[in-house]
């Protein structure tokens, strides 16, 4: 009995050590660094950047598509790259203003916080500098980051989306895959539309995307005008599974997932025997798929809605909206995991 103890002291202090979490900086952007050390993978997060993970590296090999080498120059031109979180609302409205509760509500085109395309898209935060970091934390199991963000706070913010709500986003890193998890609170009197998504950016590290061969767990395609904005009608889904992605360009939103059992999407894209996986958790019902020609990504985005779910809502075209209560908290997950890399 007296040898074992020691053994055990030793074996417990080793997995400790295996996860790591410390908060630095790197050309004078603050950053968070999360490592697993026997899975050989390391995920850095730039809170003053949208709270945006920009590394998930795998043996030294990033799985995320991002091109900012200078991270002091990056911080001032931020590009759509990592894991962009888009809130209030993801992707595309049909016009300036939005439906909620019955009420429209118009968007302040002059102040100068709304990313217009030309319809208003993506948000408020994609490349908000307003997260605080509240945690970061390792032990024997994982290592995470925990940042919050209290909309409520902020008056040119609330004048776009008069809800007072906050965000909290943990990034845990366990066994080699990384959770990102989202809760969102409402404060307000009413109802909050919650149409929030994720546009990650992934890639094979080291191998062209014409190689790639992708995977759609979904049933039904979303139908949309030239603007990309759905009309509330969907079709069979008519991509092949496997998907080789040579040749196709993609920017399509799709719903009616095949879930394992979990409960959880799995898409994914592999090639010469790696795999980069995204797997949705229950609360993201839609992905939307951006796969734009020339470039060396793929974007498994997981929505909480269609694209213009709360104007679709309104018009009668969409009844699955989401929405958190009064006092009501809404908390889900989206997963990162690799294989052969």
């Amino acid at each position: 009995m007296k040898t074992v103890i020691p053994v055990l002291f030793l074996a417990a202090t080793a997995m400790a050590q295996n996860y790591t979490a410390e908060q630095t900086t790197e050309a004078g952007v603050a950053i968070v660094r999360l490592g697993d050390a026997a899975h050989g993978v390391e995920v850095s997060v730039m809170p003053s950047i949208g709270n945006r993970a920009y590394e998930m590296k795998v043996h030294g090999h990033n799985v995320l598509f991002f091109s900012g080498n200078d991270l002091a120059q990056y911080e001032k031109r931020p590009a759509m790259e990592g894991v962009p979180f888009l809130a209030p609302w993801a992707n595309r409205l049909d016009e300036n203003a939005f439906w909620a509760n019955g009420k429209k509500y118009l968007l302040n085109l002059g102040l100068g916080n709304l990313s217009l395309s030309p319809l208003p898209i993506h948000g408020l935060l994609v490349s908000s500098p307003l997260w605080k970091v509240t945690e970061v934390a390792a032990d024997e199991h994982s290592a995470h980051v925990t940042s919050r963000l209290e909309f409520w706070r902020y008056p040119e913010l609330m004048a776009q989306w008069p809800f007072a709500h906050e965000y909290e986003m943990t990034y845990r890193l366990a066994d080699g895959m990384l959770e990102v998890q989202t809760t969102v609170a409402n404060y307000s009197r009413e109802d909050m539309p919650l149409v929030i998504g994720f546009h990650p950016y992934y890639r094979i590290p080291d191998v062209p995307r014409d190689e790639w061969i992708a995977h759609v767990p979904a049933r039904q395609a979303v139908i949309t005008d030239a603007r990309l904005i759905p009309t509330g009608e969907y079709k069979p889904i008519d991509l092949p599974d496997p998907l080789p992605l040579k040749g196709r360009t993609l920017d399509n939103g799709y719903r009616d997932l095949v879930r394992d059992a979990e409960g959880r999407a799995v898409f994914s894209i592999e090639a010469r025997g790696k795999k980069v996986e995204a797997l949705f958790g229950r609360n993201y019902p839609v992905a939307v798929i951006w796969e734009p020609p020339g470039r060396e990504f793929i974007c498994f985005e997981p929505m909480t809605g269609i694209t213009d779910a709360v104007n679709l809502n309104h018009a009668g075209k969409y009844p699955d909206l989401q929405t958190i209560a009064p006092g009501g908290k809404w908390t889900e997950s989206f997963w990162i995991r690799t294989s052969g890399i």
